[in-house]
């Protein structure tokens, strides 16, 4: 099976887009998996599927797969691609677009800097709605709200981790860090998530706190692993600092692959992420059946 694809990028965050406006690919698990494959396939950290509109007043639909080729509920990043995607191919002439994603209908602006700007969403922090299991742990205050402890092996020692949790669309555990480059991401990151507690499992975002108005963030992502970029980390990521005190209403989260910028006003309100999209390249890849 041979099918057309486009190559994005976010900040670093990557993305094989597919344009399913005219017809389904009806692609298997197995697919999405080579696609996102670094050595055999293009390679991307999700697999975007731009699909027609669903329904009156929404523009668009797109699905979201993970490298591991697992469906998941919402991409910030990927948001922005998937608004840059349909321009540039000319399936729309609008710079406001409604898409439905799993989660719901989010609006990405284009502007006139080039960047996107995506309305995310209001975050949800009631336990049983990320989902996270709270029972028999006591929430730390801090700020407006708190962080629940975790437990976690390093050195061959028991120790424990302090996490704030949130939704953007997709389940967030956001710990503070002095040091985002010295943070042991690659230790700590899959134990977070493999925590039973986390029964959907977990984004793992590890937050450094530069200033009031800039932080420095490392992600490692549920089926993925560490990413240069995630957008829905930088927004629980601002969120959890807003929360905790320790940020502004308006934020940039430096990570290694670019800048984004995360403004959100308050309690009830959306999450605004502004941030690059980039074409890499267009392609054709022979899928195995």
């Amino acid at each position: 099976m041979r099918i057309q694809f486009t190559k994005m990028q976010g900040a670093g965050n990557d993305f094989v887009v597919l344009d399913e406006t005219k017809g389904r690919l009806g692609l298997t698990s197995a697919q999405y998996r080579f696609l996102g494959d670094r050595h055999f396939g293009v390679g991307a950290d999700q697999i975007l599927s731009v699909r027609p509109s669903p329904a009156e007043g929404i523009d668009f639909e797109y699905i979201i797969h993970n490298a591991d080729g697992n469906e998941v509920e919402q991409c910030g990043n990927g948001s922005r691609c998937f608004a840059r995607f349909v321009r540039d191919q000319g399936l729309t002439d609008k710079d406001r677009i409604r898409v439905k994603t799993m989660k719901g209908v989010i609006e990405p602006v284009l502007t006139a800097d080039g960047r996107v700007t995506v309305d995310m969403g209001a975050p949800v922090f009631a336990c049983a709605d990320i989902p996270f299991d709270d029972t028999g742990l006591s929430l730390q205050p801090m700020g407006t709200w708190g962080r629940w402890p975790l437990h976690v092996v390093q050195a061959g020692q028991e120790d424990s981790l302090w996490v704030a949790t949130v939704s953007m669309g997709n389940p967030h555990a956001v710990m503070l860090v002095a040091d985002v480059d010295a943070a042991p991401v690659a230790d700590w990151g899959p134990q977070v998530q493999a925590n039973p507690r986390f029964t959907q499992g977990v984004n793992v975002g590890f937050l450094e706190v530069v200033s009031r108005s800039q932080v420095r963030l490392r992600v490692f992502e549920r089926g993925v692993g560490e990413t240069l970029a995630c957008g829905t980390g930088a927004c629980a990521a601002v969120v959890a600092g807003i929360r905790l005190g320790l940020v502004d209403a308006r934020v940039d989260v430096q990570t290694r692959g670019g800048v984004q910028t995360i403004a959100w006003a308050g309690m009830g309100e959306s999450v605004f992420m502004t941030g690059p999209a980039t074409t890499v390249f267009h392609g054709e890849i022979d899928l195995p059946e």
